[in-house]
């Protein structure tokens, strides 16, 4: 005769009867994020892989890690939720498909990168439902930190990093003077490179003390607090870093700042800052490692359970992420080729000079179907180079505006970069490079798209999304006009009225970028 078995308690009974909804949910998950994986897998490489190619984004590839290890954490209570398909998913799934197809459209990856993880976001709570989502809040608020984004303000901490390294060697009595991004001391020229500008320092410190807050603070004003106390020390701590490479170089030499600045900064100089904020964070520290991330009878009561959508869920799902990517595959078809060369425009009272300035310079444009440089010359041996750059359609790896598109290559590769914005005209760009020998150069940059000429780039992502979306002309070019500007007292003035003199000789450049597209 068999003993019966002893009754199994009333929260395992729970669990296993509800092991089964979550079977059928997950494997619903599984097939449409295999679908999904299909379908973006072009854009989901795209983003892994700037995560490994990309200094300020290389902390990324931990992210997805971090974020299967905060559902782990909930694993108990998840498993006395019920998740259920939900329809009103749609939507959010929905808000990301048009955001890639807005993406794709104005050829800005990050709205594509964006859309992607939106996309997934929908995907869970479309096939687990707002209970589950609910107790997931933050792990799929977190994955909005897989998007890389945030290099486009380096810029603006090159120049922070640099007026804030010389107030701080004014303080110490080290003579310094700062032009844009270009620091001189007695010893030393130095330039504040994007690498030292802070951004993928800065980037790192957003979602790593995001984490801290979320796990360490129970309080919303707390959290926010540390975040904001977080990015400042950060910033400043950049600023101190790059202050005492020059400082050592000041007081012994360039060579020895750059064995310090290999051998003392980089992930040990972050180390020793992230030390630094748990340091200064840790007294307000008010929750405990023990306490329950949710309550699940209290999210579960919270919603009414739609009956299982199954297969028809799918298939909705699958047309919404179809969608954007079938209309990106028919607008394709719209795309006009370029016109032939037609030489170089003629400009009264300048004649074409086959040397040019020296040092040369070109542009930079990765993907442009073509690129002309022309060299002219007036009477008074004044020099202006003008470049046309034309893009018969632009798509990812080719685009008119974007990081290391312009006037100079980001790297200095052509031997000029770029050090500061400039005045320019309406309707368009202005930058001045730094070249070899200190010297400089003023460049004016016109964009024109769908027949719109600006200056901005903000713009020309906005005409270049109308002209995919609406199946216009996308063929665009940028029109830019340089000359070197001397080193003497107003060598930057004379060099805005020699472009201002080549301009008006020229006529107006848009006439320039229709003839030239041949638009009419």
């Amino acid at each position: 005769m068999t003993a019966p078995s002893p009754p199994r308690p009333r929260w395992q009974h729970l669990v296993l009867r509800e092991a089964s909804g979550w079977q059928a949910s997950l494997a619903r998950l599984v097939l449409l994020a295999a679908c999904f994986t299909l379908i973006f897998h072009a854009d989901i490489i795209g983003m892994v892989r700037v995560w490994l190619n990309s200094q300020p984004y290389s902390h990324c590839v931990f992210l997805p890690f971090i974020i299967g290890w905060l559902v782990w954490q909930r694993r108990e209570g998840l498993a006395r939720l019920e998740p259920r398909g939900w329809w009103p998913a749609l939507a959010w799934l929905g808000l990301g498909a048009l955001a890639w197809l807005l993406g794709w459209a104005a050829g800005v990856a990050l709205f594509r990168h964006a859309g992607v993880v939106v996309m997934g976001q929908g995907l869970v709570l479309l096939a687990l439902g707002p209970a589950v989502a609910r107790a997931l809040t933050f792990p799929l608020f977190y994955a909005f930190f897989m998007i890389p984004v945030g290099t486009e303000a380096e810029p603006v901490l090159q120049i922070f990093t640099a007026r804030m390294a010389v107030r701080i060697l004014w303080l110490v009595g080290v003579p310094a003077q700062i032009s844009g991004i270009f620091i001189t001391t007695p010893n030393g020229y130095f330039r504040v490179a994007e690498a030292c500008s802070g951004t993928g320092f800065l980037i790192a410190m957003a979602a790593f003390s995001t984490l801290v807050a979320h796990l360490c603070f129970k309080s919303m004003l707390r959290r926010l607090l540390f975040i904001g106390g977080a990015l400042l020390v950060c910033l400043l701590a950049n600023s101190v870093r790059a202050f005492g490479i020059i400082y050592i170089a000041f007081q012994t030499s360039v060579h020895s700042a750059v064995v310090v600045d290999h051998v003392v900064y980089g992930w040990l100089f972050f180390a020793s800052v992230i030390a630094l904020v748990l340091a200064l964070g840790w007294p307000f520290f008010d929750r405990s490692p023990f306490d329950i991330w949710f309550d699940p009878s209290r999210l579960q009561g919270a919603v009414e359970n739609p009956r299982g959508l199954g297969p028809t869920l799918m298939l909705a799902a699958l047309a919404v992420m179809l969608l954007p990517v079938g209309w990106s595959v028919a607008a394709r078809a719209f795309a006009t080729p370029l016109p032939p060369e037609r030489g170089a425009p003629a400009v009264p009272g300048w004649t074409l000079d086959p040397v040019g300035l020296i040092p040369g310079w070109e542009p930079h444009f990765s993907g442009a179907d073509r690129m002309l440089v022309y060299h002219y010359r007036d009477s008074t041996n004044r020099v202006v180079d003008l470049a046309l750059v034309f893009f018969a359609h632009q798509e990812d790896g080719k685009e008119l505006v974007g990081f290391g598109q312009g006037a100079a290559a980001p790297d200095g590769a052509a031997g000029w970069i770029w050090a500061e914005p400039a005045q320019a005209p309406d309707d368009a760009r202005g930058d001045m490079l730094a070249g070899p020998q200190a010297q400089r150069r003023l460049a004016y940059t016109f964009y024109d798209v769908n027949g719109t000429l600006t200056g901005q780039s903000g713009r020309v992502k906005l005409e270049t999304l109308k002209a995919r979306l609406l199946g216009r002309d996308q063929r665009a070019m940028a029109i830019i006009v340089s000359t070197v500007a001397q080193r003497e007292q107003q060598g930057d003035v004379r060099a805005a009225q020699t472009l201002a003199d080549f301009l008006a000789a020229l006529g107006p450049v848009e006439d320039l970028a229709d003839r030239s597209l041949a638009i009419r």
